[in-house]
C-alpha cells in the first residue's frame, strides 16, 4: 500500500535510511522522513517504529512519533488554538495545528473554545477538521429511557433544537420544545433521555420531570425577584417568549413554579407584577 493512503493513520514502518536531521521510514521505492526530535533514543536502520502521517506546513508527507489526539475516522473535543483569515486552528497534539475551515463550523468558534470535531482528508488531499458530525455519530447506544447522560452540543438548529453528541460519539438532540436556556454549540450538558427513537437516536432534557424540577424552579424565579428588588413586572399569564427570555423557562414550567411560591405563600400575584410577600 501507498504510504498516501497512510495519511491521518498511525502505521509500523521500518527505518530504511538515517540522515542528520532524522530517518527515512518506508522502503527504497517509497520514504518518509520522521525528524530527528521525534526518532526514539537507540532505533537504528532496520528497527521498526509506530508512526502518524500528516502534512507538514510545507504540504509534504511527514512522520510523528508524538500520539495525535485524533486520527482519521475518529471524533474528538479539541481545544481552539487560535483563528485565522480561512479557518481556526486547533491543538491534535502535533507541532502543526489542525485546520478547521469556517465552511465546516457550525459555530464561529473562538481561541480556547473545546468543540467536537471529526477528521477528514480535503480536495486538496490535506487533512482538516469538520463540526459537521451529524453524519458520523452512532445509534448503538446502550441508554434508555430517563437514563442520565452526558453529551456535548454541536449543532443548533431553530427549526428542530439542539444536536447533541452523548458520550462524544451517539446521535442525540433536544428538541426545540425542550431547549431552555442559554444552550451553545461546545457547551457540555447533563441531560435526560425522554426516548430512544426506532432508528436508535436519543431525545433529551436538559430538565428534569416537572415534579422534581418545580422547586428548583420555584428557586430561581425567588432569586431573580430578589435581585430585581423583590419584584418581576409581569404575571404568569406572560408571553412565553418574555418568560423563557427571562427565566430560561416554558410557560407551563413558570405558572407551576410561581404556583408553588403562591401556595408556600412566598409570593403575591397583583395585576401586572409578581411581588414576594413581606411579614
Amino acid at each position: 500500500m501507498a504510504l498516501e493512503e497512510y495519511l491521518g493513520k498511525k502505521v509500523r514502518l521500518t527505518i530504511v535510511k538515517e540522515v542528520e536531521f532524522g530517518v527515512y521510514l518506508g522502503s527504497s521505492q517509497e520514504k518518509v522522513l520522521l525528524p530527528k526530535k521525534q526518532v526514539p533514543k537507540g532505533l537504528k536502520s532496520g528497527d521498526s517504529v509506530e508512526v502518524f502521517l500528516y502534512r507538514d506546513s510545507a504540504d509534504r508527507l511527514i512522520a510523528a512519533t508524538n500520539e495525535p489526539k485524533i486520527t482519521l475516522g475518529e471524533l474528538a473535543v479539541l481545544r481552539v488554538a487560535e483563528t485565522g483569515k480561512i479557518g481556526a486552528f486547533l491543538d491534535w497534539g502535533l507541532e502543526k495545528d489542525l485546520l478547521l475551515p469556517f465552511r465546516e463550523q457550525t459555530a464561529k468558534v473562538k481561541k480556547d473554545d473545546e468543540i467536537l470535531v471529526a477528521l477528514y482528508i480535503d480536495k486538496s488531499d490535506r487533512l482538516c477538521a469538520t463540526m459537521k458530525v451529524y453524519e458520523r455519530l452512532r445509534q448503538d447506544s446502550p441508554y434508555q429511557k430517563d437514563d442520565q447522560v452526558e453529551g456535548i452540543i454541536y449543532d443548533t438548529s431553530d427549526n428542530f433544537g439542539v444536536f447533541v453528541a452523548v458520550d462524544n460519539c451517539y446521535s442525540a438532540l433536544i428538541p426545540k420544545r425542550e431547549a431552555f436556556g442559554n444552550l451553545n454549540v461546545g457547551d457540555r450538558i447533563h441531560g435526560r433521555v425522554i426516548r430512544v427513537k426506532e432508528d436508535g437516536k436519543l431525545d433529551l432534557a436538559v430538565r428534569e420531570k416537572a415534579f422534581v424540577q418545580m422547586d428548583a424552579d420555584a428557586e430561581l424565579i425567588l432569586g431573580k425577584m430578589k435581585e430585581n428588588g423583590g419584584r418581576i413586572p409581569f404575571t404568569d399569564k406572560a408571553d412565553p417568549e418574555l418568560i423563557k427570555k427571562e427565566f430560561g423557562l416554558s410557560k407551563n414550567a413558570f405558572k407551576r413554579a410561581v404556583g408553588r411560591l403562591l401556595k408556600e405563600g412566598k409570593i403575591e400575584i397583583r395585576q401586572k407584577s409578581i411581588e414576594i410577600r413581606k411579614g
